[in-house]
């Protein structure tokens, strides 16, 4: 498939990209460069690009990813065959920098054999990562009315991904492959104190939900998922907290405890919130304790 528009968003870089993109964009009238006004992250420069696509479909792709040959082809075959489908999701491969290994990530058995998800189940089964990636083609349209979270610098772009599964009357699958590039230098490889713009943007989610009118089940599956990941950054912090400025360790602290106290007993099952060093406690001070001697003994 030879009509597409390619648009290509500079944000800031500080090597040779820009000149390479305006090069390419010179001889090729489908690619269009944009720039934005300060390096804003991933969210910002989705958002400005979608302002400009024509086309009825839209999908993104990473400066350091690729996709197969036929990606946008089989794609757009999916949506001319089945009319009702708003989200058409890649197979996704991972190609490890390291090794040069390259692997399958699974979906659901229903789209793996050809058929599909209605929005709720989508929703749902993307809450968990590990159950439906969020790599695919959606109409633009439905892009448009949920663009991407711009409330934190990482993390919060993907909050647009749910919005757009449970929107949809289907969603299925093509045989065109994303291929995603994991590089040790990535930023969510990395320790930084962008790391925690996760419980942040795992928050903003929860209101969307809550502001789409979800049901309880959902909302608790989610919240599980939620705490998980809050433990997942208090443990990074504290084996990490010597390495941060006491400025920065103030404000992730108080990050913390704000988000710690967004939490309720009543939205974790006993499971997740009882076993060794998942004790649910809105007291800081004594969560703060439970979790240091958690790490302490987990070395």
């Amino acid at each position: 498939m030879t009509d597409f528009q390619a648009i290509c968003v500079d944000d800031c870089s500080t090597d040779g990209t820009l000149a390479l993109l305006q090069r390419r964009a010179a001889a090729d009238s489908r690619f269009v460069v944009l720039q934005t006004a300060s390096n804003s992250g991933h969210a910002v420069a989705r958002n400005l690009a979608l302002q400009q696509a024509e086309a009825p479909y839209v999908t993104m792709l990473d400066a350091d990813d690729w996709l197969s040959p036929d990606a946008l082809e089989r794609a757009l075959e999916v949506f001319r065959e089945h009319p009702s489908t708003d989200c058409v999701v890649f197979r996704l491969r991972y190609h490890d920098a390291a090794t040069g290994l390259e692997h399958d990530f699974g979906l659901p058995a229903e789209l793996l054999s050809g058929g599909a998800l209605d929005g709720l189940e989508a929703c749902k089964k993307s809450l968990n990562r590990w159950q439906l990636h969020g790599l695919y083609v959606t109409r633009t349209a439905l892009h448009r009315r949920y663009s991407y979270d711009t409330s934190c610098r990482l993390y919060s772009d993907e909050n647009a991904t749910h919005l757009h599964y449970l929107h949809s009357r289907e969603v299925r699958a093509c045989e065109g492959v994303y291929f995603y590039y994991r590089h040790p230098s990535a930023q969510t490889a990395q320790f930084s104190i962008r790391r925690f713009d996760l419980i942040d943007a795992n928050f903003n989610l929860l209101l969307s939900l809550k502001h789409e009118g979800l049901s309880t089940d959902i909302i608790k599956h989610y919240e599980v998922i939620r705490w998980e990941n809050f433990l997942g950054c208090y443990r990074l912090f504290l084996r990490h907290e010597q390495e941060l400025t006491p400025e920065q360790r103030l404000d992730i602290r108080e990050r913390l405890t704000t988000i710690l106290h967004t939490f309720r007993p009543s939205r974790l099952p006993l499971r997740a919130r009882w076993k060794p060093g998942y004790l649910l406690t809105l007291n800081a001070s004594l969560f703060n304790l439970q979790q240091r001697l958690y790490v302490r003994f987990r070395k």
